[in-house]
């Protein structure tokens, strides 16, 4: 790696320097739209009535499954 003299690294500090404030500048002509908030709780959704369960593939998944107990598979988390 080369080393800078103290010209050459007071002209890169110059140089980034003006490119802030050029930069900075620029920024001050930027319109942001207001966003809009709603102070509402999301993420959930309506109760409905759900779908009767299908007991083949029940019986294949717990057929695949390499160890189960009882209603239950048994997996792994977080092994790859």
């Amino acid at each position: 790696m080369a080393e800078i003299n103290e010209r050459e690294r007071e002209a890169i500090a110059k140089e980034a320097q003006e490119l802030m404030e050029k930069f900075g500048k620029k920024l001050e002509s930027v319109k942001l739209k207001d966003k809009k908030s709603e102070n509402r709780v999301g993420g959930f959704r309506e109760e409905r009535e759900g779908s009767l369960p299908n007991e083949d593939f029940r019986k294949r998944i717990f057929m695949n499954a390499p160890e189960k107990n009882e209603d239950n598979i048994i997996a792994e988390k977080k092994k790859w």
